[in-house]
């Protein structure tokens, strides 16, 4: 019952400020309409005052080019009878020009008879008609005479001349030519104006009409808005009150609007809705203090079991990666020191000594790195143990050359030593780790260099430091690019195009033993240096390693501080 009272209640409320807004938009829509249809019925009485007024104007310019024409012919006909000149060319085009102003002038006088000049004023019509009737007759016969003129004879008295021709251009039927033409023209110059005083009338009422609807529209809407605002202040304001009270969670606040109107059946609505969402609220804080609790036990479990399994992914992942980088240069090698061996006849047996001796060290090496790469998966390390103790620098890089002598052939690139190979330069480390980093640098070089191009390398002491340049020939690296080549698994776009099977680890890994040996690595391109961005130099790999000076101490001179790589 209760229901059925609330919806008959409902049915009941008017929608009255709908009603009324709706009764607004459509006074406002007529009159928008009329204002249109107002300024239709002006633009069109404006533009037919303008077309009468360049009527007028094209006929008043017509009679002056007609009479400056016919001046002009006269002088010919003058110089031609006195023998100073004249070709009958500019005769025959001055008399063809008149006849097509007065054409035009026909034309004309037809335009304004059709827009209803002649009704308005007719007896400027029947003037206009008969001025055209007699200069179309005066041309006729000027162009007859003129084409007649001969020059004249020395004994004939210029006064007769200057008589005959005024005979010709100044009378036709018994009028005075040029008092008629000066009359059409006077007449033709007082119509153009008052056709161009009516065009301003029209333009003024035109101007004036949107003006006085423009107004009259922005009162009526000023007038709605105030009326519409003052109406739905109050109702308005009370209804976001109340949506702001409930979005801030106050649901105990009610909205206080009386009346049977849309905004307090929505105030009711709100109100209801309000004492609704009030008993979901405390049912679900109930359940949500339940819930929580056992979400709390079950994302404990699973944030640990989820770190644990990533922890695990990550470790799998870059022992999986370190070893088919580690691996691949040593069997590369092997694989080139056989070949080279097998190539060709029969050697002495002291090169094949030689031969399997180096098979034998590049195996110890590929043992350690294989004995490092499980360490460092069983431990959780990503350092590398290395033996401390004083070693002549040249004998490790001789050995790394000799290593990759033979991926050098393979890739048909020529190692090349820029200069002497010094025998003074000591460092403080582990001669196999630093055949890996030699090995490693000048693997990256050759792989990324064309065939038939050169790897050239330079050792020398300075400042303290040993330092070891190896540089290629080869694709380079862009400037955009070389911070990030010492990151795991980095390969740019031109190392990606010239080489796809890359992992992207030889140089971290090359990087991590030049740190553990107290020194530093860093990558040039192009070399020298310099400011503009090419991948088209080639690239110097610069080794920094501490000097050993034989102190007392396992400890370099310069272990501890960072090496000027400027």
């Amino acid at each position: 019952m209760n229901t059925g009272m609330a919806a008959g209640f409902a049915a009941t409320i008017p929608a009255m400020f709908r009603r009324r807004l709706s009764l607004v938009l459509v006074l406002l829509a007529a009159a928008v309409t009329l204002q249109g249809l107002a300024a239709v019925v002006a633009v069109r009485e404006a533009e037919r005052q303008v077309v009468r007024g360049r009527v007028a104007s094209d006929t008043l310019q017509r009679f002056v080019e007609l009479s400056s024409t016919k001046q002009r012919l006269r002088a010919w006909a003058t110089q031609h009878q006195i023998g100073a000149g004249g070709a009958t060319s500019e005769r025959d085009t001055l008399v063809e020009r008149m006849q097509a102003q007065l054409q035009s002038l026909v034309a004309l006088a037809r335009d304004a008879e059709t827009m209803g000049l002649a009704e308005e004023a007719p007896e400027e019509h029947a003037a206009r008609l008969d001025a055209l009737r007699v200069l179309t007759h005066s041309v006729a016969q000027l162009g007859a005479a003129v084409r007649e003129m001969q020059p004249l004879s020395p004994e004939v008295q210029a006064s007769a001349v200057w008589n005959a021709l005024t005979a010709v251009f100044e009378q036709s039927e018994g009028r005075d030519l040029r008092e008629l033409v000066a009359q059409s023209i006077a007449r033709e110059q007082a119509a153009m104006q008052r056709e161009r005083a009516a065009a301003d009338a029209s333009l003024a009422r035109m101007r004036a009409l949107w003006i006085g609807t423009a107004l009259a529209l922005a009162l009526g809407a000023l007038a709605a808005t105030l009326y519409f605002g003052r109406a739905l202040r109050r109702p308005l304001h009370a209804l976001a009150d109340g949506a702001r009270a409930l979005q801030q969670g106050q649901l105990h606040h009610r909205i206080n609007l009386p009346g049977r109107n849309e905004f307090a059946d929505a105030a009711r609505s709100m109100n209801a809705m309000a004492d609704e969402l009030e008993r979901h609220r405390q049912r679900e804080q109930q359940q949500r203090q339940v819930l929580e609790a056992t979400v709390r036990e079950r994302t404990a479990d699973l944030h640990q079991a989820n770190e644990s399994l990533q922890r695990t992914d990550v470790r799998r992942r870059q022992l999986l990666a370190d070893i088919s980088h580690e691996l691949r240069t040593p069997t590369t090698a092997i694989r080139g020191e056989a070949e080279v061996t097998l190539r060709g006849g029969e050697r002495p047996a002291t090169e094949y000594r030689e031969a399997l001796a180096r098979i034998v060290d590049i195996s110890r090496q590929q043992g350690k790195v294989i004995d490092d790469l499980l360490a460092m998966a069983r431990t959780d390390m990503e350092t590398f143990s290395v033996a401390r103790e004083p070693v002549a620098l040249q004998q490790p890089v001789l050995d790394a050359l000799g290593l990759a002598t033979a991926l050098a052939a393979e890739q048909g690139v020529r190692l090349q030593a820029e200069d002497a190979l010094p025998d003074t330069i000591t460092v403080f480390g582990d001669a196999q780790r630093l055949t890996q980093l030699v090995l490693l640098l000048l693997d990256n070089a050759i792989r990324y260099s064309h065939p038939g191009g050169t790897v050239s390398w330079r050792l020398l002491a300075k400042d303290g430091w040993a330092e070891l340049q190896v540089r290629d020939e080869g694709i380079g690296i862009p400037a955009a690019e070389l911070p990030q080549v010492f990151e795991r698994h980095f390969r740019g776009s031109s190392a990606r195009q010239h080489r796809a099977s890359g992992s992207g680890l030889g140089l971290p890994i090359a990087r991590a033993l030049a740190q553990a040996h107290g020194g530093a690595l860093e990558l040039h391109s192009p070399w020298p240096p310099s400011t503009e961005s090419s991948t088209d130099g080639g690239t110097c790999a610069v080794l920094r390693l501490p000097l050993w000076h034989g102190a007392e101490t396992d400890t370099p001179r310069n272990a501890g501080t960072t090496p000027d790589m400027a």
